[in-house]
């Protein structure tokens, strides 16, 4: 058995995470894992849904001592948890909140510990399931892709020598998306679990909240968050709080955008590329250019069946859902989506590009781009929705048509006043279509 420390703080009295404003230290959360493992159910599969992401790494940390393997679905509906328990029937959740979840066993996490740290940072079998990762399962059956400790320990520790981030450094991180979403375990959790940076447990929401909670911490930090949190928060903030750097992903990111963040934040903006199956793959500060960088140690071939990647963390050869152009030096260019390409008249372009254009137009806060399903033969056109307060429809098609065919040109454009986005920023296809038949019925 190769085992992977657990964590890699080496001081006990050292900082693991800030929660509340106050410093929790290495021993402490030594001790509180171990506590917590003791008192877990003696089953396979562990729903996490602690909000506080210092108690969440608590109970991922507990589960893997215990040997269990937690899941990390998209969504948190009782049909697709009721689907997750007849799955895996030993399924229970763990919970810092008022949950309930039918024919699930709720687990509360416990108001306080006592005892003794373990005197050693516990060993993990680099082999060990610890979480599986879920598709949609907007189809089907959700699609699970397992992740292994190993695998996901070397991707944090590729992922912080990308962002030149010194271990051990005790660099504060905040994370403005949920632990549950695999770039929130991968980039709020798991980069400071393995690189010995402090976690940080809230998660502000709130752009005021945002700011507070940065100032209150000290120096160095930085903030991982998503394209909508970061407009947001620079749209209504006039002054933000400086920090190291900036690591967004979820969605592809305006090059606008990147440069205002860089300018206000004083530091460098950084973009993470990954899949559900095979995590972060890649990276790009954005200012500097569109391609994008591989992570150390992964590799990408590209065939007639599309471009696929392995090697390094990745332990599979894991297909990309994009149309993605490789470069000479080993860079490659997102084109968008393979699903996601828009064909009308015999002109070709991408959603991505289309919601580029449409959220780089003066005043529009938030938009998005849909092509609906093929209808009765007749041509399918793109249609929009659009949150811009004060700017009329006639405005933003006046400005689409300087820098998009005319084909592609919303029809209908949609002013609504916000999006249906989730907690990580993301928009999926039916929370669009259910949108489409609220404004339809205007």
């Amino acid at each position: 058995m190769a085992g992977i420390p657990l964590i890699r703080h080496h001081d006990p009295a050292g900082i693991f995470a800030w929660r509340g404003g106050q410093l929790v230290t290495v021993a402490h959360f030594l001790r509180d894992v171990d506590q917590l493992a003791a008192s877990l159910p003696a089953r396979s599969h562990i729903l996490n849904l602690c909000t506080d992401r210092y108690r969440f790494a608590v109970g991922f940390a507990a589960a893997l001592l215990r040997g269990q393997t937690s899941l990390l679905p998209p969504n948190y509906t009782a049909d697709f948890v009721a689907r997750l328990g007849q799955r895996y029937p030993d399924l229970y959740c763990l919970t810092d909140g008022a949950t309930e979840l039918p024919g699930i066993e709720i687990v509360p996490f416990p108001a306080s510990f006592a005892g003794t740290a373990p005197g050693a940072i516990p060993q993990i079998d680099e082999q060990q399931q610890a979480a599986l990762v879920f598709t949609s399962g907007s189809t089907g059956d959700p699609v699970a892709h397992a992740k292994s400790w190993g695998s996901l320990c070397r991707g944090a520790v590729a992922e912080a020598q990308r962002l030149g981030i010194v271990p051990d450094s005790g660099m504060a991180v905040l994370g403005t998306v949920p632990a549950q979403h695999m770039y929130g375990l991968e980039s709020s959790m798991l980069l400071a679990m393995q690189n010995g940076l402090a976690l940080v447990a809230e998660r502000p929401f709130y752009p005021a909240d945002i700011c507070a909670a940065l100032s209150a911490l000290p120096r160095s930090r930085c903030m991982i968050t998503t394209p909508v949190h970061l407009r947001t928060l620079l749209a209504e903030v006039a002054q933000v709080p400086p920090v190291d750097f900036v690591l967004c992903a979820t969605a592809p990111l305006a090059p606008q955008l990147a440069a205002e963040a860089e300018a206000r934040f004083g530091a460098p903006l950084y973009e993470i590329y990954g899949c559900t199956e095979a995590g972060m793959v890649a990276s790009r500060r954005t200012t500097q250019g569109a391609a994008w960088h591989l992570l150390p140690g992964v590799t990408m071939e590209q065939d007639a069946q599309g471009a696929r990647v392995h090697g390094g963390h990745v332990e599979i050869e894991a297909p990309l859902s994009d149309v993605i152009e490789r470069n000479p030096d080993g860079t490659f260019i997102l084109h968008g989506r393979t699903a996601d390409m828009v064909n009308i008249a015999g002109k070709r372009t991408s959603l991505a590009s289309l919601n580029h254009h449409l959220n780089s137009i003066p005043g529009v806060q938030d938009g998005v781009f849909l092509m609906p399903d093929d209808g009765d033969g007749a041509v399918t056109r793109p249609l929009a929705f659009v949150v811009a307060p004060g700017v009329d429809s006639k405005r933003i098609l006046d400005a689409l048509r300087t820098s998009m065919d005319a084909v592609f040109l919303p029809r209908p454009l949609y002013l609504v006043e916000a999006l249906p986005r989730n907690s990580t920023g993301k928009l999926t296809r039916e929370s669009l279509l259910r949108l489409r038949e609220q404004c339809a019925k205007r």
